[in-house]
């Protein structure tokens, strides 16, 4: 990073993130968590529908390409959007602590401009844990997985309880959500960040 904020640095009594037992094994695909994410769900036609894998330790590896609907200047993906394939990367690494957590901060740096039509491969890790306080980065490369960095990110999260989204979501999706007949289905629309 250019020069993280102070918020984004672990305290002194942060600890080592640690994988939970239960986390997807090292290569796992872990799907979308909700169809509807604009970040995952294959249900949203103009959707980055990234494709998230588990990775080792407290890490993970997603990509996604840059569609014409994702554009901002002629030809190169926004960059709104590139923060938001980039966000969703970092809360998926909630999958692997087996924790609850929405953005509380995210800096990005936009380091070189990513063409309509291209892959961006991204890789991110949890770097502390503090209590509630989640720490992470996150880098998107372009030309393969060891190409040049076009974007990268640190970010803090925040764990919540399911009552965050019941409580702020909108009802009828809630709704929905909760009435879904696959159990495992209902609990992962709620497991990663909004």
């Amino acid at each position: 990073m250019s020069g993280s904020s102070a918020a984004l640095q672990p305290p002194a009594d942060a600890v080592t993130p640690v994988r939970h037992p239960d986390a997807p094994a090292p290569g796992e695909l872990l799907g979308a968590h909700y169809g509807e994410c604009f970040g995952c769900g294959g249900e949203q036609p103009h959707g980055l529908h990234l494709q998230a894998r588990a990775g080792e330790g407290v890490s993970i590896t997603a990509e996604f390409i840059v569609q014409p609907a994702h554009q901002g200047a002629p030809g190169l993906a926004h960059g709104g959007v590139l923060a938001t394939a980039l966000d969703e990367t970092l809360g998926s690494l909630n999958w692997l602590l087996r924790t609850i957590a929405v953005t509380g901060r995210l800096e990005t740096d936009f380091v070189r401009p990513v063409p309509v039509g291209t892959t961006l491969y991204l890789e991110a890790e949890v770097t502390a844990v503090a209590g509630r306080k989640i720490y992470s980065r996150a880098s998107g490369r372009v030309g393969g997985p060891e190409g040049p960095v076009a974007v990268r990110a640190e970010a803090l999260f925040i764990e919540v309880k399911v009552d965050h989204f019941v409580d702020h979501g909108r009802p009828e999706e809630i709704r929905a959500a909760m009435s879904d007949p696959d159990q495992i289905r209902r609990a992962r629309a709620f497991e990663v960040n909004p």
